[in-house]
């Protein structure tokens, strides 16, 4: 049985990548390309928008691909890139507005069984307003910290907390609506 490190395999392959070596290029495009779509649907609804914020986040992976230290993971590190370029995106093609709240609550929220499809639930998020969706995205899905989405996004800390409230609240009433639709009670 042979043994492959699959750590120096992708050193490897970054090394011809950087070189220009345009099939080390498609084969991480190959690789990661349907995982960043995923991202890049989170955070842009049209589809199409999304492939194209995806596509231009490889430009900028290539062509910074020289100064990726090793010192992580190397999706993590194109992950980081896809979604600063979803984020950059929505600022150019909307005005995001983020409900500053004085207070912020933290709701607690009892986990029940739910069977919801995939797409439902990608539904439910797109259709939360723009600056809720990209918290609750940097947020529960990322799994950044409101420090750091603050920052990100030029917004207090609270404003962070709060806009994650809200899409919670907004989603457990739309998962609530469902699941009454669901058992016939409304």
């Amino acid at each position: 049985m042979k043994v492959i490190n699959l750590h120096q395999e992708e050193k490897e392959l970054i090394q011809l990548a950087v070189e220009n070596n345009r099939q080390a290029q498609q084969q991480i495009y190959t690789r990661f390309s349907p995982k960043m779509l995923s991202i890049c649907r989170l955070y842009v609804k049209d589809l199409q928008q999304a492939e194209d914020v995806m596509i231009s986040s490889f430009m900028k992976v290539f062509t910074g691909l020289k100064n990726f230290q090793h010192n992580g993971s190397f999706e993590g590190w194109i992950r980081r890139i896809m979604v600063n370029e979803c984020i950059s995106f929505i600022r150019v093609h909307k005005k995001v507005n983020f409900i500053e709240d004085v207070v912020y609550v933290e709701e607690s929220t009892e986990a029940e069984e739910c069977e919801l499809a995939i797409d439902d639930i990608q539904f439910m998020i797109d259709n939360l307003p723009d600056g809720y969706r990209m918290v609750f995205n940097l947020y529960a899905i990322e799994g950044f910290k409101h420090k750091e989405i603050a920052v990100m996004l030029g917004i207090n800390e609270g404003t962070s907390k709060s806009q994650l409230s809200h899409s919670r609240k907004i989603l457990q009433q739309q998962i609530n609506a469902t699941k009454s639709y669901d058992y016939g009670t409304k």
